[in-house]
Parts: C-alpha cells; sequence; structure tokens
C-alpha cells in the first residue's frame, strides 16, 4: 500500500491565492494587468537604456540586466496562475513544476546578485569616485554578471537534481500559487534532510551574503557621506543611491516581514501574500521606481517615446 500512495507523480495541485470562485475572475485581471505593466515597463527600461548613448555606463548596464530578469522572473509564475485560473483547473505537471522551481530559483536569485552588485556599484561611485571608470571597466561589469549567472544555473540545476529523490504522496496539494521549492520539500513523502540542509545553504548564499553586502556598502557609503563637507555635494552623492534603495526595501522589506511573521503563526497565506509582494510587485514597481526617481531615465524614455511617436 505504501509503494502505491508514494510514486514519482505526473501531476501537483496548486491552490492558488484563494479558493473562492467568486475572487477568481478579480484575480485574473489584477495579475493580467500587473504582469503586462511588468512587462512593457521594463521593456520600456531596456529600449532606453540600450537606444541611449548616455545611459551606456555600468550603472544603467545593471539596470538593464536587472529589468531583463524581472521580466522572466514574473512570467515563471503568472502566466500559469492565469491559464489555471481561465480554465478553472489546479493542476500543473511534475516537470511543469520542476521547471518552474528551476528557473524560479535562477530569477531570484539574479534579483538578489544583480541588486548587491549595483550596491558597490554606487560604493565605487561615491567612496573612489577618481577610479570609477578604472575600477568599474566594461570587462568587469560583464563579468560581475556572468558569474552570477553560472553559480546560480549550477546551484538551482542541484537543487533540482536533489528534487528527483523524493517521492510523493498521490493527490499532493501546494498551498501556493506557484511551485515554491520549500513549500515542495515539506510536501515530500521521502527523507528531505538533506534537500533541507542544502535549502539552508542556497538561503544563505542568495539571500543572506548578498543582502550583508548591500548593507556593507551602504555603511562605507554613508561613512563616506559624513566625512564630506558640503550639505550639497552629500544629497548630490546619495541622490544617485535613491532609486536602488528604493527597489532594495521593495524586494526585502514586505517579504522579510510578512515571511517573519508566518514563521510565527504559520500562516500559509502570509507565506503567499509575501511571494505575491517579491515575485509580482516588485518587477512591476521597478521600472516606476527608476523612471521616476532618475532624470537619465526619464529623458531617455522620453526621446524613445518621440522617437516612436514619429515613426511612419
Amino acid at each position: 500500500m505504501e509503494a502505491e500512495n508514494q510514486t514519482k507523480l505526473s501531476e501537483f495541485l496548486l491552490l492558488g491565492l484563494s479558493e473562492d470562485s467568486e475572487l477568481q475572475p478579480l484575480f485574473f485581471g489584477l495579475f493580467l494587468s500587473m504582469y503586462m505593466v511588468a512587462v512593457l515597463g521594463n521593456l520600456f527600461i531596456i529600449l532606453a537604456v540600450s537606444s541611449d548613448p548616455h545611459l551606456h555606463t555600468p550603472m544603467y548596464f545593471f539596470l538593464s540586466n536587472l529589468s531583463f530578469v524581472d521580466i522572466c522572473f514574473i512570467t515563471t509564475t503568472v502566466p500559469k496562475m492565469l491559464v489555471n485560473i481561465q480554465t478553472q483547473s489546479k493542476d500543473i505537471s511534475y516537470i511543469g513544476c520542476l521547471t518552474q522551481v528551476y528557473f524560479f530559483m535562477i530569477f531570484a536569485g539574479l534579483d538578489n546578485f544583480l541588486l548587491t552588485i549595483m550596491a558597490y556599484d554606487r560604493f565605487v561611485a561615491i567612496c573612489h569616485p577618481l577610479h570609477y571608470t578604472v575600477i568599474m571597466n566594461p570587462r568587469l561589469c560583464v563579468l560581475l554578471v556572468l558569474m552570477s549567472w553560472v553559480i546560480i544555473f549550477w546551484l538551482a540545476l542541484f537543487h533540482i537534481l536533489l528534487m528527483l529523490r523524493l517521492n510523493f504522496c498521490i493527490g499532493t496539494e501546494i498551498p501556493h500559487f506557484f511551485c515554491e521549492l520549500a513549500q515542495i520539500i515539506k510536501l515530500a513523502c521521502s527523507d528531505t534532510f538533506i534537500d533541507n540542509i542544502f535549502l539552508y545553504v542556497s538561503t544563505a548564499m542568495l539571500g543572506a551574503f548578498p543582502f550583508t553586502g548591500i548593507l556593507l556598502s551602504y555603511s562605507q557609503i554613508v561613512s563616506s557621506l559624513m566625512r564630506m563637507s558640503s550639505s550639497g555635494d552629500k544629497y548630490k552623492a546619495f541622490s544617485t543611491c535613491g532609486s536602488h534603495l528604493s527597489v532594495v526595501f521593495l524586494f526585502y522589506g514586505p517579504g522579510l516581514v510578512i515571511y517573519l511573521s508566518s514563521a510565527v503563526t504559520h500562516s500559509s497565506q502570509k507565506s503567499s501574500i509575501a511571494s505575491v509582494m517579491y515575485t509580482v510587485v516588485t518587477p512591476m514597481l521597478n521600472p516606476f521606481v527608476y523612471s521616476l526617481r532618475n532624470k537619465d531615465v526619464k529623458g531617455a524614455l522620453g526621446r524613445l517615446l518621440c522617437r516612436a511617436a514619429s515613426f511612419p
């Protein structure tokens, strides 16, 4: 009987954000709108940076990479949720679930790494302005991005290989709107000790270490600003960090608060809300943060739109 109840399943069931059928049309319209705004907004950022020579600098190179990753990040989860709502189905295939986990880890990890790299870029620009172009040369910028891809590629692949060992009980339900690694490991019927150990290690690599790097960079930035005598110079220097800081707070802040509260109350609903914040809301708001707070990006977007409008 145990052999019959534990198997490599052909599919899982995604319970979504709510089982209330009356809320499903609302969720569909809301998440479709957020998805379209996120994709178009980040696409405009990429086009603006690539088309404007004034934005061919390390900071905007990393920004365009972040926008590309955000498009892929939100595409990993939202389209499948929209299809399930539209078809009134909760199914996701076993292979589809593993694929979603794999790409979710890749793009979530890249978001963390890119935010850390961008913090380092601001540290060099403010603390070592005379050596900025030498330190942040194009070769280093490309190398940092490539290293991030390579690290997260192998880390995510190793997780998938570990998950292939696991067995799941028939009728496994995932209390989420997408396949999240931690949730799936909890639902496995076989021994998950190795998976949990590697999950803690990878969480430190993808979350704690990058966030610590961001804090260290900004501690040095603040220390450097305190040594400046002119308040105008302080404001001008720190204003270049405003957009990046806003994105960092959007990415880490709500998720950290809600996850800490859900750890105390063990609420899967709060965990789902936290996931919506950093998987959907943050990729949608990033283009607005950078375009509204940054004159260079606003100018580039304006010129891009003018060229598009004048195109016959």
